[in-house]
């Protein structure tokens, strides 16, 4: 007897072998067969539902769970296009907090709207004597004021309490981490948000690290929320490779550097497990610290690398021959020639065909690159809600030579280069629906098109956040298609994404999300 018969709708397998589908059978959370293998079985359960159309759930290939959960709880000023009014809003929490002397977070910083970064002495004027620090919307960078600059390093770089990258670090590791218990609410209200808008697997993109970490324990952070009932979907765990550390294993293993115990790439369940080494080789296009092979347009820098060159290249040389998956961030084109060199020679070193190493971001990548990363097999996530929501910005400071190899589409699957969709949560918006619109038709919101070569098909696009994020992750015998044998993960929809006009893929409705065959209530018939 099937747990749950799903019947009456178009289910889109995105498996070539049965493309579509009416009925859907599950048992004990997996697809045991569709269309005449289950409709006539008896079913504990028979749900009708009413001609939706049915995908395989959502894979956000790069996410962050806990910044974003802590995001959705702490005072804002996006949106402030004055630095009066951003001044207003840090006044404003300052004075709700209390205790001078006390740490005060932001978020939401853009010195785009402002025209310009603000500065120290601005804030100080507000702080009333606590220690104020507003995060960057990039993640990139912070801007402080003085109680923080007080307490660093004389020598260490800032621009009048904008610190960005190291610097920024150095700032947050001021502070005490946050608790696993604190970690594991914070990662809790980001997945039920996952959930609503059909994602029920992800790569959670870098714990334990300087830039983007919580704490040196915040692994036990998601064990704790699994147990605890916190994590209602999958999610997979990029270590930050600032976590490395000498190791003496045995010669013949070839293991210069490693975690504790050897960790790796693969450990643990179909719920919470280890994923790939997160390597971070730049800095980001907001911040304007994407390192670019040429300067930015109407600037005179071309952004910077996160550590010299050759350290960049020893820590991904030795993450790959520890064994592990990597995902090197590279979003400018000058820190993807130090990705890919590097990748290159660690697969001389000892190669590794079936490693599936990832380049996040993949912002900015020239002509000459994408034969590279066909050759060396390595996947492209790209964010294409980044230029859906930023892309007029990008576009400028790119100029108009280099615009159209922005977060790129079609060049990418023409190598035969796996095209993997995420988002970067919370640095733009999470729907893989709207992701998924932006793919096909390449416009901002201001209806700019950006390197309309770049389009691809809606279908395309789905596999992208279906198939091809299940590849990625080292997750295609279990997620990705609506297949017999795996995972029933999937995500009803009130409109077929391949027949809808392209202009409404985003606004279509998430009906409901279901994870191991049961509806998570995220969202309801």
């Amino acid at each position: 007897m099937l747990c749950t018969r799903l019947t009456n709708a178009r289910f889109v397998t995105m498996d070539p072998d049965h493309p579509v589908a009416h009925d859907l059978g599950i048992w004990r959370g997996r697809i045991v067969g569709l269309d005449e293998a289950v409709t006539s079985l008896p079913a504990r359960e028979v749900i009708d539902l009413r001609g939706a159309t049915v995908l395989p759930g959502f894979i956000d290939a790069h996410v962050h769970l806990a910044w974003t959960g802590f995001q959705q709880n702490t005072p804002s000023v996006a949106g402030c296009t004055r630095i009066d009014d951003v001044l207003a809003v840090v006044e404003e929490t300052v004075l709700r907090k209390g205790l001078p002397g006390a740490w005060v977070s932001l978020a939401g910083y853009d010195q785009r709207p402002l025209g310009r970064h603000l500065t120290a002495a601005e804030l100080d004027m507000v702080s009333h004597g606590h220690k104020v620090f507003m995060l960057h919307e990039s993640g990139h960078g912070c801007v402080v004021n003085s109680a923080v600059l007080d307490l660093l390093p004389a020598d260490l770089p800032h621009d009048n309490g904008f610190l960005d990258e190291g610097a920024m670090g150095a700032a947050r590791a001021l502070r005490l981490p946050h608790s696993q218990t604190e970690l594991a609410g914070a990662i809790g209200r980001a997945a039920r948000t996952c959930l609503a808008e059909g994602v029920t697997a992800c790569a959670e993109a870098g714990i334990g690290g300087t830039l983007f970490g919580h704490s040196p324990v915040e692994l036990g952070a998601y064990q704790l929320a699994y147990e605890q009932g916190l994590l209602p979907l999958r999610v997979q765990l990029m270590v930050s490779a600032d976590r490395l550390r000498p190791a003496a294993a045995h010669a013949t293993d070839g293991i210069p550097r490693a975690l504790d115990l050897g960790l790796r790439t693969g450990f643990g369940g179909d719920r919470l497990s280890v994923g790939a080494l997160k390597i971070f080789t730049d800095g980001g296009m907001m911040a304007r610290t994407a390192a670019l092979s040429s300067p930015y347009e109407g600037l005179d820098h071309s952004g910077e690398v996160q550590d010299d060159p050759e350290v960049l290249a020893d820590t991904i040389v030795d993450g790959h021959l520890a064994g592990w998956q990597l995902a090197v961030h590279a979003i400018g084109d000058r820190a993807a020639d130090i990705a890919l060199d590097a990748l290159e020679r660690a697969q001389r070193l000892r190669p590794r065909p079936g490693a599936r190493h990832r380049i996040e971001h993949a912002g900015l990548i020239r002509p000459d690159q994408l034969p590279r990363f066909a050759r060396l097999g390595v996947s492209a996530v790209v964010q294409p809600s980044f230029l859906r929501y930023f892309g007029d910005d990008y576009a400028a400071i790119m100029g108009e030579e280099r615009a159209p190899w922005l977060y790129r589409g079609r060049a990418f699957l023409d190598h035969g280069i796996p095209l993997v969709g995420s988002s970067d949560r919370p640095v733009a918006d999470g729907s893989p629906l709207r992701a998924i619109q932006f793919m096909v038709e390449r416009a901002s919101e201001s209806g700019q098109v950006i390197g309309p070569d770049e389009a691809i098909t809606v279908d395309e696009a789905l596999r992208a956040y279906t198939v091809a994020g299940a590849l990625a992750c080292h997750w295609e015998d279990s997620l990705g298609s609506l297949t017999p044998g795996k995972l029933a993960d999937l995500v009803v929809l009130g409109d077929d994404p391949r027949s809808a006009d392209p202009s409404r893929i985003g606004d279509i409705e998430v009906v409901a999300t279901y994870v191991d065959g049961r509806e998570t209530g995220a969202s309801a018939l």
